[in-house]
Parts: C-alpha cells; sequence; structure tokens
C-alpha cells in the first residue's frame, strides 16, 4: 500500500468514518457522520442516508437492492480523469489526486459538495456507496478529505 497523507488510506474497509483522526481509521462508530459502503454490500439499517459517489452505475446491481437515496456525479471525477486514471494507476495516483482536488474546487464540484456538506450537517448518518473494488486507492478517499476540510471551513 502506498503512502499518503490520507487517513482514510490506510486499512480501508466497507466503512470508513470521515473523522477518522483517532483510532482505527477503518472502524465506524455510530456517532460517525459519514460513512463508506461498497454498492455490493449490503444495507444496514444504520446506513442514514445512501449517497452514490460514482459517475457510472455499479454493474449488476438493482436499483432496488442499491438502495440509494441520492445520486450525486458531480462529486465525482469526470470521465477524462477516471479513463485517464485507470489505464496507470500505479504511476499516475499522486496525479490523479492533485488533478481530482483541483476538479472538486470547480463550480460543478462546489455546488455539489456543498449539497453533500448541507446532508452531513442536517444529521444523521450518511453513507457514500461506491462500485470501487479497491475503495483506497480510488477517489473515495480524495473526496472524504476534500469533504472534511470544507466543513472545517465553513
Amino acid at each position: 500500500m502506498r503512502a499518503t497523507p490520507y487517513a482514510y488510506e490506510a486499512r480501508f474497509r466497507t466503512r470508513t468514518p470521515l473523522f477518522a483522526d483517532e483510532g482505527r481509521p477503518d472502524m465506524a462508530r455510530d456517532s460517525d457522520p459519514v460513512r463508506v459502503r461498497r454498492a455490493y454490500d449490503p444495507v444496514e439499517d444504520d446506513d442514514g442516508t445512501r449517497i452514490l459517489v460514482d459517475r457510472l452505475w455499479p454493474r449488476g446491481v438493482s436499483k432496488e437492492r442499491a438502495d440509494i437515496d441520492l445520486w450525486l456525479k458531480d462529486v465525482t471525477p469526470s470521465d477524462e480523469l477516471r479513463s485517464w486514471y485507470h489505464h496507470d494507476r500505479e504511476n499516475r495516483h499522486d496525479a490523479f489526486v492533485e488533478r481530482y482536488r483541483a476538479e472538486l474546487d470547480d463550480a460543478t464540484h462546489t455546488e455539489a459538495v456543498d449539497r453533500l456538506v448541507d446532508l452531513v450537517r442536517e444529521g444523521g448518518p450518511v453513507t457514500l456507496v461506491t462500485a470501487a473494488k479497491d475503495v483506497a486507492d480510488s477517489h473515495v478517499p480524495v473526496l472524504l478529505d476534500h469533504l472534511k476540510h470544507v466543513m472545517k471551513r465553513t
């Protein structure tokens, strides 16, 4: 596993808390405002608002099984960036993180991130759902880190 500044990438599992600055970052607690779950995992009663954070619908997962409350495509990397990254993940990870962070600061992404922040602040758990096979090596840790910083700023 490559070393990164993201607490969320270390030992990433199916549910990861947003603010895991203390303790084990791979263990979600009921008090954690944001959790992460793969689209292929069973839905749990305590998932709260389930938000799909992938640009494409998870292959082979019905809408009923996914039980998605909101699909925020605009918090995901652009098609171009996603395709570019998937062609050489090992050598492009650091550049991907930098480029995705820049995308998250553009107007389209900012509006969607603000909507996500509002949902987290409304209370109750929020579960980000992704089909990524390797969540730790996907866009999700970057999104979580960005969300954490936005929430601290505002």
